[in-house]
């Protein structure tokens, strides 16, 4: 056996005349099977035998014996020789590590997980105890990585599994299953609560800041939560009702937990049909667009119109994008959509503009997946060049969330865009984190207030002070502002009153059909002013 002599040599010669078992040195499978083999005096051949010598290093060694006889036959002992093997059994060892963890984080992978649950539920079964699986999805990570890279993504991957670590006690298990997905079995449950206080204190652990790259990060998760043997009695159903818990956080808003439930089920049933159509809904030709006016408020004239996005399918009805907008970011549906409407929204504008319809904008929404992919401005550039709209009649919005996210892609992405000849516009302005002071930095045009401060203006003070704090900052900065969700004629007064530029929202018109919209356009020309009514 190789090592340091100077080691190796006293204790070897400690160990003379001990039998095999008597010195330290183990054997695989053990002594016990090789002790039937040398009682027998028959020969053995590459004995896997360890040690572990006196600096704490463990060596591995392949021992080989022939039986040694006198010329009568007599049995006098053993010759053999060993061979070192410990970079062998290292290389099988990391190897069998690599096969049952993930190498980004060294958290259990999905096989490992599965034996370790199947394991734990065995025990629960037994022992009549309870346990908790706990599936986690992180919100916005592809956004994240599709931003900084996905050396900047691993750096987050990492982190995270760092933090669950840290969160959960020594004999709860973290495995990270692949992409943005881990899993946590919590063994030894008694009762619902104890694993709601573990899924608060996991969500608070990961949305704290993380700074990659010299930027401050965010990222929060969705959990959903399966319990044994209350929603399933073997690993696959646990695992799935997990995931299927999981997808209900999302649908509650992200960054939070949900705990199974049987209505879950039909629910996710209901995602997978709307799943399933929307990826064929495209070639279907389900696909249309609405379209809501926007009104300019010095001159009574529609300005503007932005493109909704609606779908109508055979077996499912009418869809609100509520339901399925979501769906086509995750499964990633959402770029050749958005790419759909964005060529559609330019033929239809270049159809009235030929229909002798005075020309106005059309605006059209890029959603945080599509902001990103590499192909956009190829997109608009086709859209564009192939349907012939003059560039002055196209206004793209992205939403505020969208612009903070990482600042300096996206100024360059908005400054490739304005080169085309493109209005920008910022959606939702007021519910990020962002200020009108950061807007100086990028080549926007148009900013929108949102909704949720124009409802309640002119009774509730404070958004009747935003809204009028909002206008005035944007017009100082040289931009088009325009208000959303406008329904009642006080609404459209107070808006006016303060300077704001257009209006959009039911009071003046609900989205309506490209022929509808043609002949509003038309008519309203003849009408008397909005604020005679």
């Amino acid at each position: 056996m190789k090592g340091d002599a100077s080691d190796v040599k006293p204790r070897f010669e400690s160990d003379l005349g001990k039998c095999p078992w008597e010195t330290g040195i183990e054997a695989d499978p053990g002594w016990e099977v090789h002790r039937q083999t040398l009682e027998a005096h028959r020969p053995f051949h590459d004995l896997p035998t360890s040690r572990t010598l006196p600096d704490g290093t463990r060596r591995y060694a392949a021992i080989t014996g022939e039986p040694l006889f006198d010329a009568n036959g007599d049995f006098k002992g053993y010759r053999g020789v060993g061979r070192d093997i410990t970079t062998q059994k290292v290389a099988e060892a990391r190897i069998q590590y690599l096969a049952t963890h993930d190498s980004l984080t060294n958290l259990p992978n999905r096989v490992m997980f599965n034996q370790l649950l199947s394991v734990a539920v065995q025990s629960a079964k037994r022992n009549a105890r309870g346990l908790a699986v706990l599936f986690i999805d992180l919100d916005r990570f592809k956004i994240i990585n599709d931003s900084l890279g996905h050396e900047t993504g691993d750096q987050l991957l990492q982190e995270i599994g760092s933090r669950l670590r840290r969160t959960l006690r020594g004999s709860d298990v973290v495995a990270r299953l692949g992409g943005d997905e881990f899993v946590v079995l919590l063994q030894e449950v008694s009762e619902a609560a104890h694993v709601a206080t573990v899924a608060r204190k996991i969500l608070a652990a990961l949305a704290r800041p993380i700074v990659l790259k010299g930027q401050e990060c965010r990222t929060t998760a969705s959990i959903g939560i399966s319990l044994y043997p209350t929603d399933a009695d073997d690993e696959p159903s646990l695992m799935k009702n997990a995931d299927m818990a999981m997808y209900l956080a999302k649908d509650e808003g992200k960054n939070n937990f949900q705990f199974y439930l049987r209505e879950v089920r039909a629910q996710s049933v209901e995602r997978l049909r709307l799943e399933a159509n929307l990826r064929r809904a495209l070639e279907r030709r389900e696909f249309s667009l609405n379209y809501q006016p926007k009104l300019d408020l010095r001159t009574d004239t529609i300005s503007g119109v932005e493109a909704l996005l609606r779908w109508n399918n055979a077996e499912l009805g009418s869809i609100s994008p509520s339901k399925f907008i979501s769906i086509a970011e995750e499964t990633g549906l959402i770029v050749p959509i958005g790419t759909w409407v964005l060529r559609s929204a330019c033929e239809q504008n270049v159809a009235w503009q030929r229909a002798g319809l005075p020309p106005v904008r059309v605006t059209v929404n890029l959603s945080a997946r599509q902001f990103t992919d590499e192909n956009l401005l190829g997109d608009i550039a086709s859209a564009l060049s192939e349907t012939g709209l003059a560039p002055q009649f196209l206004e793209l919005e992205i939403t505020e969330g969208m612009m903070i996210r990482n600042p300096e892609r996206t100024r360059r992405v908005l400054c490739a865009i304005k080169q085309l000849g493109v209005r920008l516009a910022i959606d939702d302005f007021g519910t990020g984190y962002s200020s009108l002071g950061q807007l100086k930095n990028f080549p926007i045009d148009t900013l929108k207030v949102d909704r949720s401060f124009v409802r309640e203006i002119p009774y509730d003070t404070a958004d009747s002070a935003i809204t009028k704090a909002t206008i005035a900052m944007g017009k100082a900065l040289g931009l088009t502002v325009v208000a959303e969700g406008v329904e009642t004629p006080g609404q459209m007064q107070f808006l006016r009153a303060y300077g704001c530029d257009e209006i959009q929202g039911f009071y003046f018109s609900k989205p309506i059909v490209a022929d509808q919209f043609a002949e509003l356009l038309h008519t309203h020309r003849a009408t008397p002013t909005l604020g005679a009514r």
